[in-house]
């Protein structure tokens, strides 16, 4: 949440965000002033007027901050060097209010990498939420399934949203449990 040490924004244009932890999608206006309390995996978490929003990488700009760089791979990555890349992507979304990623909070049962019939790949994902009536959840599977797609070579990813396996703490790694005082 807000602190001392939150860096102070002010919004250069209008900007479509993501009210948190509801989900609704709002648009906060040029001039708005609020302050950073998260900014990972290329998206910022911003507290403007008691509420806090979402900025998704693309619109980093708004304020004042600079959009996430393209994804490359070499030319000629098999399977194996997409995979690779798909989990690297898969650790840059996060939860707007939890500084841990959906991969060390075990939130993500799986990701295969695909071939589509027409040869293009596709990555398959299964992945849970904290709860089951989390506002934020189709805000993570879209976030989930923008940054997958931005991986050259990759034409479409379906996440798919389960809860069975319910998700429980233990599913998250040492380092996540230690983070958030869960040992």
């Amino acid at each position: 949440m807000y602190s001392r040490s939150s860096e102070p924004v002010r919004f250069e244009r209008d900007c479509a965000v993501v009210l948190v932890p509801q989900g609704d999608q709002v648009t906060l206006p040029a001039g708005s002033v609020g302050y950073i309390t998260q900014a990972l995996g290329g998206s910022y978490t911003v507290f403007v007027e008691g509420n806090l929003f979402r900025i998704a990488g693309r619109d980093a700009d708004a304020i004042g901050k600079e959009p996430p760089e393209p994804l490359e791979l070499p030319e000629g990555a098999d399977d194996e060097a997409v995979e690779q890349l798909v989990w690297r992507q898969l650790r840059t979304c996060f939860d707007p209010e939890i500084p841990i990623n959906v991969v060390e909070l075990g939130l993500v049962y799986e990701a295969t990498v695909k071939h589509r019939d027409d040869g293009e790949r596709m990555v398959e994902v299964r992945m849970t939420l904290t709860a089951p009536a989390c506002g934020m959840g189709d805000i993570l599977v879209d976030d989930v399934r923008a940054k997958l797609e931005m991986i050259p070579t990759v034409a479409e990813a379906d996440v798919e949203l389960v809860f069975d396996p319910p998700w429980n703490r233990n599913m998250m790694s040492e380092a996540a449990r230690l983070e958030t005082g869960m040992l």
